[in-house]
């Protein structure tokens, strides 16, 4: 059985970003990106997938983390996508239910090779730290966009910012581990079309 692993390196003028990601890991994470909340979030996203991830960043925090946020988001997609392969015998499909105190969060993935968010939470204070909560989505979006997957995130119940964004990440982790799974009644690609 081949080991499903990637390392993505992106350099701009606004950014350095590699990454490290081993979808049948043990959700061993290493990660700095000179943004502490997102640091934490990516450590979720590893964890709770079961992906082993490292990320090293190095942006233009002078300016704002927004290139920074954004530039690692689309690395860890390009990784995902790259470590999936051509998607033999996966299950394609995951979904999950996370409730972190007040909050719940429902996540649907499909890794369909279409790119396609549809994102959906309450309007939360605009900073956790140094981390401006307006980028969550913009983290989504990106990250759909180099996976080339199809994801809903829906924040059903939720006050706590912390809370909000956290619950995120550990849903689309949890619909992402199921959805990567090896399923030994699937032969070949999960698709009618024969191509994801």
């Amino acid at each position: 059985m081949s080991s499903r692993k990637a390392i993505v390196e992106r350099s701009t003028k606004e950014s350095q970003v590699h990454v490290e990601l081993e979808i049948d890991g043990t959700g061993s994470t290493d990660i700095s990106t000179g943004v502490p909340f997102f640091d934490h979030m990516l450590e979720q996203l590893g964890r709770h997938a079961g992906f082993d991830l490292l990320v090293r960043t190095k942006g233009d925090l002078n300016v704002d983390a927004h290139h920074t946020v954004e530039d690692t988001a689309l690395a860890v997609g390009q990784a995902l996508r790259e470590a999936l392969g051509d998607k033999s015998g996966l299950r394609r499909f995951g979904d999950s239910l996370v409730p972190l105190d007040e909050c719940l969060v429902q996540a649907a993935v499909d890794l369909s090779g279409r790119p396609y968010l549809v994102h959906r939470e309450p309007e939360i204070v605009e900073l956790i730290g140094t981390f401006d909560t307006t980028l969550t989505r913009h983290i989504w979006e990106s990250f759909v966009a180099q996976a080339g997957i199809c994801l809903h995130v829906r924040v059903l119940e939720g006050r706590n910012a912390h809370h909000v964004v956290e619950a995120q990440f550990k849903a689309v982790a949890r619909a992402l581990r199921v959805a990567v799974e090896r399923d030994a009644r699937v032969a070949g690609i999960p698709s009618t079309k024969g191509a994801l």
